[in-house]
């Protein structure tokens, strides 16, 4: 457990001032590209997740799953086997993409550079995913910590240098906002990977042991294919809500620029400024799926229990002090972006949308680490029918519009934590009040 929390400490302070830098980022992008430029950017950027989401085949959930159940002796072979399954999946994957990019349409609006850019992600993002996914099996969540700051510092200072000394017009000035971001992943990939090879070599010094590749293969696969499935269509509903409600504002009677305007100071604005106490929630859950995964290997329900408790009660403690100062101190937050009410009113509208995110990231980690994955997809998939259908009812009716995007947007956090909260404690075997009970497969309490 000490391991556990010395991991949340410092992936938290790491991504405390990350997520600073991020905001800086933001400042930057909003005043550099405007509020229409914001507006496309935040509009290309779920469709780029998406690319990354398929380059890293979560296999560093996978991979740090199984290194946290196995003992130390077969995690050689494990990294042979993960590294073996990365090549060719890449090499695949690289070769479709290199096929298909050139036809997907939402990339017409923008510079032709950034399809091939784009391409760069997909090898760089898989070899990144092993890495990580193997220093955060063995709770070596440092490295995890400092590459994630220098990320966030290279994309900062890439920024900050190239529009300080030249000048670019708008589709130039999109593609260096995605180029900055595209190299911060190249730099932290040669980081990575440059200490995962170290390491790697101290193991082959080390005693070891085989396990049969089909069985490696397997339990990789049984991590990585359903959290891929789960995150696609996580990323594939994130990458088509701009136009859903970019759709429902223009079907509500606005221009095209306008609802353009509007999404960008709602995603680049208020959603930015809300998100940044989920560096915690982030820490968590980085740190939490290991954890998790070795502890409910050794049905040790009772530590998973206070686990639970724990996280429980630090979320609610931070989650309810940040939307409170977002709520109260809206304008002044937003006025570093835009001088604009709309966006602080976006911001206070939102706070049920946030808070009850903050709690949903580390209870992802709990359903993966307990193995509810499948669960987790039909919670997901639920949450987003709602909040879609929601989004085009409400936002498209001339009276609610931005109003009734949100609603939409609120509905559906709201629902996907009660549905993650309500299925962890039938397993664990807790009620709802964080009592002992037994429920379902879960054994009686000692």
């Amino acid at each position: 457990m000490a391991i556990y929390y010395r991991g949340i400490l410092f992936l938290a302070a790491s991504a405390f001032l990350g997520e600073g830098i991020e905001v800086l980022v933001n400042m930057i992008l909003a005043r550099e590209l405007g509020s229409h430029g914001l507006g496309l950017y935040m509009s290309i950027l779920p469709s780029i997740f998406l690319i990354v989401l398929l380059s890293s085949f979560e296999l560093q959930v996978s991979i740090s799953k199984f290194i946290a159940e196995r003992e130390e002796r077969y995690h050689r072979n494990i990294l042979h086997h993960a590294i073996t399954i990365t090549v060719v999946f890449t090499s695949i994957l690289f070769l479709l993409t290199a096929a298909v990019l050139p036809f997907i349409p939402v990339f017409n609006a923008y510079h032709p550079y950034i399809r091939w850019l784009v391409m760069i992600l997909i090898p760089v993002i898989a070899f990144t995913s092993v890495a990580r996914g193997y220093f955060m099996g063995k709770q070596q969540m440092g490295r995890i910590a400092i590459s994630n700051f220098i990320r966030k510092i290279i994309q900062l200072g890439g920024l900050y240098i190239l529009f300080r000394l030249f000048e670019f017009d708008a589709q130039e000035s999109l593609l260096i906002a995605i180029g900055t971001l595209i190299g911060s992943e190249i730099v932290v990939f040669l980081y990575l990977v440059y200490l995962f090879i170290i390491q790697f070599q101290q193991l082959k010094r080390q005693p070891f042991s085989n396990i049969n590749r089909k069985v490696v293969r397997k339990n990789l696969m049984a991590v990585s294919v359903p959290t891929t499935g789960l995150r696609l269509f996580s990323a594939f509903t994130g990458a088509i809500q701009p136009f859903i409600i970019k759709a429902a504002l223009v079907h509500s009677g606005m221009s095209n620029v306008v609802a353009t305007e509007q999404f960008g100071m709602l995603m680049g604005v208020a959603v930015s400024i809300g998100f940044f106490p989920a560096f915690i929630a982030h820490s968590l859950m980085i740190v939490l799926i290991p954890a998790v995964s070795k502890t409910h290997s050794q049905k040790d329900y009772p530590t998973l229990q206070k686990m639970l408790q724990q996280v429980m009660k630090l979320t609610f403690i931070y989650g309810v002090a940040a939307v409170t100062i977002f709520y109260f101190f809206a304008p002044e937050l937003t006025s570093l972006f835009f001088k604009s009410d709309t966006s602080a009113v976006f911001l206070q509208l939102l706070w049920p949308y946030f808070l009850f995110h903050f709690f949903i990231m580390p209870m992802q980690a709990f359903m993966i680490g307990l193995d509810l994955i499948k669960d987790a997809f039909i919670h997901i998939v639920w949450s987003i029918v709602i909040s879609f259908g929601l989004v085009l009812w409400l936002g498209s009716s001339p009276d609610w519009r931005m109003n009734g995007v949100i609603i939409g947007m609120n509905t559906g956090s709201i629902l996907l934590a009660l549905m993650h909260y309500l299925t962890i404690c039938k397993k664990i075997g807790v009620s709802v009040f964080m009592k002992g009970v037994k429920i379902g497969d879960s054994p009686p309490l000692r």
